[in-house]
């Protein structure tokens, strides 16, 4: 069968079922499977595809007409310009998370150390070491295999010396930090120059609301905020001043319509210069605010 033909119909099932974007996931996934890139659609479209991969390719049509994510069928996603690996056991990386990145790398400098508070895939920490030198980060997250795929992360980028994942309910505990920080080479007891977090956020009540994408296959864990979407930057907000030295700031990602509530729960916990930063729709979506 022939490649433009192939995307076409892989178009056309997407399309059936109100995929939003059927034409750029149907050649996702057709770039994926074929092992091609996307200049081959036009410069190539007439190309004959082996009958192994048009079996594969229709296999993950059918996959994402059942609403499973890209990223997850084809078990990766860019972030920051960086390929990170991705399950269905972590948060798949979105451009509202890059703000979060960016402003954060306008703090940061070579040789800082990094906390990244519910790390998932690891994408924030590991896109901050990408994009400085000598940096060093530790991940927390609770689930098991969510801390297997950043150490995945961080050994496909080449930062398995300057990142370390540890399980924990937010913070980490002094034993476990201490050999984080160990094996790092920081001293124990050391705190850190910066903390980042893309907490859960959302109100439970809105969950059920959501694209099936997210609600049937991202994990509940890291998407429900409680009632109100604020549990976790309640106990974030007073509780990073342990780990954070003077000077040092603590970023948020939020919803979009979280900064006054996020902004004021940082003020009322002596964080100065608070600052609420839009996304690139023009949404709030991170909070900043320096510890003194």
């Amino acid at each position: 069968m022939e490649y433009a033909s192939l995307f076409k119909e892989g178009e056309e099932k997407l399309h059936s079922v109100n995929i939003a974007e059927a034409s750029l996931d149907a050649r996702l996934l057709l770039e994926h499977a074929c092992g091609t890139d996307h200049n081959t659609l036009l410069s190539h479209g007439d190309m004959e595809v082996d009958e192994d991969k048009v079996s594969v390719y229709r296999e993950m049509i059918d996959k994402r007409m059942d609403r499973i994510p890209v990223a997850y069928i084809i078990g990766s996603c860019e972030f920051m310009g960086i390929d990170f690996n991705v399950t269905g056991d972590v948060l798949i990386p979105n451009q509202d998370t890059e703000t979060l990145a960016e402003e954060t790398l306008r703090y940061i400098y070579d040789g800082m150390s990094v906390l990244d508070l519910c790390t998932g895939s690891g994408c924030i920490a590991l896109s901050l070491l990408k994009y400085t030198n000598e940096t060093r980060a530790v991940g927390t997250d609770l689930s098991d295999a969510a801390l297997l795929i950043a150490d995945k992360n961080a050994e496909k980028l080449g930062f398995a010396d300057r990142f370390r994942a540890v399980k924990a309910d937010i913070f980490p505990d002094d034993m476990e930090l201490s050999t984080a920080q160990e094996s790092l080479g920081m001293a124990k007891g050391d705190k850190f120059d910066i903390i980042v977090s893309n907490p859960p956020y959302i109100p439970t009540s809105v969950i059920d609301t959501l694209e099936p994408e997210v609600k049937t296959y991202e994990p509940y864990m890291a998407l429900d905020g409680s009632e109100d979407g604020l549990l976790f930057y309640k106990r974030i907000i007073p509780g990073a001043k342990e780990f954070l030295y003077k000077s040092g700031y603590l970023l948020l990602e939020i919803g979009y319509d979280q900064g006054s509530a996020v902004k004021e729960l940082m003020e009322q916990n002596g964080y100065k210069d608070v600052q609420v930063i839009k996304d690139l729709g023009g949404n709030d979506r991170v909070v900043s605010g320096c510890f003194y």
